[in-house]
């Protein structure tokens, strides 16, 4: 039996205490899509998938939803860019970002763990960013790439969440593009990495969305003028 008394509102734990400070202070408006939409698929490499790899991470599922992304893309017309990370021997270009993460190493050229994870591999024509450093934009040509294909808006996914696809969404941004990031298209090595850079992701530099959400926008967009 009821009490009588106001009805109190479910608890909330740090993650929406922290979401919803954000939301009060002024964060987290909507950016939307655009009008020229495209996926960018972010390091979608074997290293993070091959047992005894220092890049062995739980990311199985984020590579199937990545390639559920990049199939949708295909079949509704849509641009599908990928990344990869490529080093020389030795990880000289590098620089900084090889001494602080020696795990790169497994990027160095010719390693077999560079390449791309099975159903994620790029198909004939569509664009191959390589770079060294997190960002897809950082000592690239992915934003001239962009502008010359009127294309305004990235559905992102891929590997690192707290990582290259931290990085490439706030690159994004900076550069003119709107980032959607793609929740279950993303992965890290720990879920709580994942949640904690998407909280802030979606506060400050992107838009993120669900898979079901993604995949309704690729499907609007393919159905267009």
């Amino acid at each position: 039996m009821s009490g009588g008394g106001p009805a109190r509102e479910p608890a909330r734990g740090p993650v929406e205490d922290l979401a919803a400070d954000y939301r009060d202070s002024g964060f987290g408006a909507s950016l939307g899509c655009g009008t020229a939409p495209a996926v960018l698929a972010i390091d979608l490499a074997r290293a993070y998938l091959v047992d005894g790899s220092p890049l062995r991470a739980p990311v199985e599922g984020a590579v199937a939803a990545s390639s559920t992304l990049i199939g949708a893309a295909r079949a509704a017309g849509l641009p599908v860019l990928h990344t990869r990370v490529v080093l020389q021997p030795g990880g000289a270009d590098g620089g900084l970002f090889a001494r602080k993460v020696p795990a790169l190493r497994v990027f160095e050229e010719g390693s077999p763990l560079g390449g791309f994870a099975e159903g994620a591999a790029p198909e004939p024509g569509e664009t191959v960013v390589t770079k060294q450093y997190a960002s897809a934009f950082h000592g690239t040509s992915l934003a001239a790439t962009l502008t010359s294909a009127g294309i305004d808006t990235l559905l992102i996914c891929g590997l690192t969440t707290s990582g290259c696809i931290r990085a490439s969404a706030t690159d994004a941004l900076q550069h003119g593009f709107r980032p959607l990031v793609v929740d279950e298209a993303c992965g890290d090595r720990d879920r709580r990495l994942h949640e904690a850079n998407l909280l802030d992701l979606e506060a400050k530099y992107a838009d993120v969305l669900s898979l079901d959400r993604a995949l309704d926008t690729i499907k609007t967009a393919g159905a267009g003028p």
